[in-house]
C-alpha cells in the first residue's frame, strides 16, 4: 500500500467535503438528505476561505484520493496568563475511510499535526474524543484535561 501524507489545497475541497460527510455519518449513524445538502452548501465556500490558514487539513492518500484526515482549527483570541501566543489549536473531524483503519495513518496525521502546532507557536492543542480515537491520541501525546469550568452553550437554531 503506497500512502503519500500532506495537506489538502484548494483542488482537494471537494474530497473533503466527500470525507466530512462521511465522518458526520460514521460519528451520527446517519444524517439525513436536508442535512447533506446544508453541508454541501456551507462547506466549499468555508474550505475555500479557510483552508490552508486557519484550517490545516493533514492527508493520507492512496490512489489519487484523500482516505485519511485530520483537521487543525487555528483560533486566535486575546492573550493571557496561560496562553500567551494568543493562538491555540483544536482538532477536528479526523476520520479514515473504514477500509483504510487500523494501519497508523490516523497516528501518523496526528503526529504530523502537533509537529505543525508547535512549528506554529500554538500554546496548546485541544480535542474532543471518540472512544475509538481515544487510545491513538493518548498514544501520540494528549491527556485528559481537567477543567476549571463548566462547558455550556446557547443553541439559537436546530
Amino acid at each position: 500500500m503506497d500512502i503519500q501524507f500532506d495537506q489538502a489545497v484548494k483542488e482537494d475541497i471537494d474530497e473533503l467535503i466527500r470525507l466530512r460527510i462521511a465522518y458526520m455519518k460514521d460519528d451520527f449513524g446517519s444524517i439525513t438528505e436536508e442535512e447533506k445538502a446544508g453541508m454541501a452548501r456551507q462547506l466549499p465556500d468555508y474550505f475555500a476561505r479557510k483552508l490552508g490558514s486557519e484550517l490545516i487539513a493533514f492527508t493520507a492518500r492512496a490512489d489519487g484520493r484523500i482516505v485519511s484526515v485530520a483537521y487543525l482549527h487555528i483560533i486566535e483570541m486575546p492573550a493571557n496568563s496561560v496562553l500567551l501566543s494568543g493562538l491555540y489549536g483544536d482538532v477536528l473531524s479526523v476520520y479514515t475511510e473504514p477500509e483504510y483503519r487500523g494501519r497508523g495513518l490516523c497516528t501518523r496525521l496526528m503526529t504530523d499535526l502537533i509537529e505543525y502546532g508547535k512549528k506554529a507557536g500554538l500554546g496548546y492543542i485541544d480535542l474532543k474524543a471518540t472512544n475509538e480515537g481515544y487510545p491513538i491520541y493518548k498514544k501520540v501525546g494528549f491527556s485528559d484535561k481537567e477543567q476549571r469550568y463548566r462547558n455550556m452553550r446557547i443553541k439559537f437554531s436546530d
